[in-house]
């Protein structure tokens, strides 16, 4: 779980991993969706250096909780958690990313995603169809175009793959120096093509005040 990040397009001092939703930090939430899933064993949460607002979690859940210190940008902060997994984590072994700010996982829709990741030779990814009208603009923001949105997909987490392969992917594309915006794409780039789970619409990523609302508007009822 990468979590060094520290959110500056919310706008708040504090990142908004540790910002409190329904009285708990909202990374918090994140952890427990994972952890409280059967066949999640423990979590390598890459967090940045002298952290003041990280609770030191050891367990949750009967599960092991350790950290490790991440990096700039989230694929620093993936690879950083992927070289800091004990050795028992061995190269074949599916490992899990997903974000700290997205709180709202159901726990069917992580069964589904290990069940269809485990049964591809590459991994999958949830995912939900777009299903909006999308639109090209020029620099005056003016439409220029309407987009066919069909095979259009929006890239959800968790992402599911192979330590070793997705550890190798990650250094490729830093040795290229290609800014990954999520693990699927540096599998991509390796010329892999990982599963498209299709996931709930409301495990929504929190990037500003509304979405911190909304997340707790769903949690609320889950």
């Amino acid at each position: 779980m990468p979590a060094a990040g520290r959110g500056t397009r919310f706008g708040s001092e504090r990142p908004k991993q540790y910002l409190s939703i329904a009285g708990r930090p909202l990374i918090e939430h994140s952890l427990r969706a994972l952890l409280g899933h059967p066949d999640i064993h423990g979590v390598m949460v890459a967090i940045s250096p002298e952290d003041p607002y990280w609770a030191g979690w050891r367990e949750m859940d009967g599960k092991p909780v350790l950290t490790c210190i991440g990096g700039t940008e989230r694929a620093d902060s993936v690879l950083a958690a992927l070289q800091a997994l004990p050795q028992t984590v061995s190269e074949d072994q599916w490992v899990l990313v997903h974000d700290a700010a997205r709180p709202c996982l159901r726990a069917v829709d992580l069964s589904r995603l290990l069940a269809i990741g485990r049964a591809d030779p590459v991994g999958a990814i949830l995912a939900t169809p777009l299903r909006d009208t999308l639109k090209r603009g020029n620099v005056d923001h003016q439409v220029t175009s309407t987009e066919p949105r069909e095979r259009l997909w929006r890239a959800q987490t968790p992402q599911m793959f192979r330590r070793g392969g997705l550890t190798r992917a990650l250094q490729a594309a830093m040795r290229g120096g290609v800014a990954i915006t999520d693990e699927a794409m540096a599998m991509e780039r390796i010329g892999l093509k990982p599963r498209l789970v299709e996931g709930s619409e409301d495990n929504i990523k929190v990037t500003t005040p509304a979405d911190l609302a909304l997340a707790e508007f769903i949690l609320s009822r889950a």
